[in-house]
């Protein structure tokens, strides 16, 4: 058996007696359950635990895995510095996850993007110390390993799960997995994050859906929703239920408490036997794909042009010229796309996460049509974001067509609305773009503290403002 249980549980300093101070009396039933995770794990014997850890080492595009032979951590920031920890960790299973991860047959990426590299700090953070306070308690008999989360979408995170998988099977550990992990930030008032309407959504969904064991469910998550829930752990559960991939789970919610303002829930995941009907990102990838092919029959013209540029030079290397869709096929094609000059942005999405995104504020060829067919190519091949777009992907990428007008300075931010004008901010040779309508921005100031963090420019530094409309195509 490739795992033997796993769980999800919270990381909220308060709950520790020597950091709450009695506080931690309003969250007793999280306590409790805790203490049962204790038990449960302690009756399972685990030679090794693996904690996912919101806290730990997280890089935009990279899984890191903690590196070395043990790590310590105290409590200290909390005001608790009495509550130490000194953990062994399993070296023998993080290189064979390092070592599946780089050569990998679970992925679609030849290279998956987890390993050792780039600790920036090898101290425990509370996001797995918590947990560890209460399991030692019940049991002490394990070594550890610790990994971080990424920014990376949330099927890559399923595939970490699966590599984990993998490695555990090859090492014959006996391991249990904790995804640690918050629910919403935001679900009171007076909380110290405040509340949104998405908080409560978020807890009572994620809950449900771990609460069922039905796992092909987190995928349907966006990540705008995720964003304005302020939600902790979502990435942890997913790398969780990528560990649990292909298995017969018997789920269960221990708790649910918010009384902070911060979703608190733990469940537990008894492992049964193989199930090939639980292969999650198997079934969503398919269903998706369906979604996707029906979505594609009604693309733009723009967008079509734009994905036929970017599908053609990545399958053949060839660049697309005019004289290749001056052809019958390519009659639905506007006539000023041909007649007109404009700045173009090529957007690329990839499972609900951006995966390339580069155009021209202003024409640099002689129409619109050229414009697509070059920036389209260079979205998908010279984002310095991401790694070049490989054949394999072509078929789940979404794409999306910006033509801009020309832009126009203006004196005040109050001049700017989010959902009609772009915005570039200018300080010297520094200059920042954003486009209109997206998703996760709501707010003008919002909206050019992004632009002028793309362009690299201080909240101190003088800029300058302009604005532009688009027409998008989809």
């Amino acid at each position: 058996m490739p795992v033997v249980g796993a769980f999800m549980v919270p990381h909220p300093p308060i709950i520790l007696p020597e950091v709450g101070k009695g506080e931690e009396k309003k969250i007793i039933e999280t306590t409790r359950a805790y203490e049962e995770v204790a038990v449960q794990i302690a009756a399972l014997k685990p030679e090794t635990i693996i904690i996912s850890s919101p806290h730990s080492i997280m890089y935009s595009d990279y899984f890191h895995i903690s590196p070395g032979s043990r790590a310590r951590g105290d409590m200290g920031r909390f005001g608790a510095g009495s509550v130490t920890f000194d953990e062994t960790y399993d070296t023998d299973l993080v290189k064979e996850i390092c070592h599946i991860a780089t050569d990998s047959a679970i992925s679609e990426i030849q290279e998956f993007p987890a390993g050792t590299m780039g600790e920036r700090d090898a101290s425990l953070d509370h996001g797995t110390m918590i947990p560890l306070y209460f399991i030692r308690k019940k049991y002490q008999d394990f070594k550890l390993v610790r990994i971080g989360l990424s920014g990376l979408s949330l099927p890559m995170h399923y595939e970490m799960g699966q590599i984990i998988q993998k490695a555990i099977e090859n090492t014959g550990r006996r391991v249990v997995f904790v995804a640690s992990g918050d629910l919403s930030h935001k679900q009171k008032d007076d909380g110290p994050y405040g509340f949104v309407k998405e908080g409560p959504e978020y807890d009572e969904k994620i809950m449900e859906v771990c609460g069922s064991g039905d796992f092909i469910k987190l995928f349907e998550f966006s990540e705008d929703f995720c964003d304005k829930a302020a939600e902790c752990g979502h990435r942890s559960f997913v790398i969780m239920a990528g560990v649990l991939d292909g298995l017969s789970v018997r789920a269960k919610e221990l708790s649910h408490e918010a009384t902070f303002g911060v979703g608190y829930g733990i469940c537990t995941f008894e492992i049964g036997n193989p199930d090939e009907n639980r292969h999650f990102l198997e079934k969503w990838r398919t269903k998706r794909l369906s979604e996707l092919n029906e979505k594609r029959k009604k693309e733009d013209p723009y967008v079509r042009l734009a994905r036929y540029s970017l599908e053609s030079f990545i399958t053949t290397g060839k660049r697309i010229t005019r004289k290749d869709i001056d052809t019958p096929a390519w009659d639905d094609l506007p006539k000023e796309i041909f007649d007109q000059r404009a700045g173009a942005f090529v957007s690329i999405h990839k499972d609900g996460a951006l995966r390339g995104c580069i155009g021209t504020i202003l024409p640099t060829c002689s129409c619109i049509a050229d414009e697509i067919l070059q920036n389209a190519i260079s979205a998908g091949t010279s984002d310095p974001r991401f790694p070049m777009i490989r054949e394999d992907e072509l078929e789940f990428l979404e794409m999306s067509v910006d033509v801009l007008d020309k832009p126009e300075p203006i004196s005040s931010p109050e001049e700017l609305d989010v959902k009609r004008y772009g915005v570039i901010v200018t300080h010297g040779g520094k200059r920042g773009l954003l486009l209109p309508n997206l998703d996760g921005v709501d707010s003008i100031e919002q909206q050019i503290d992004i632009a002028r963090q793309k362009a690299g420019i201080s909240e101190f530094e003088d800029y300058s403002l302009e604005r532009f409309e688009v027409i998008r195509h989809e």
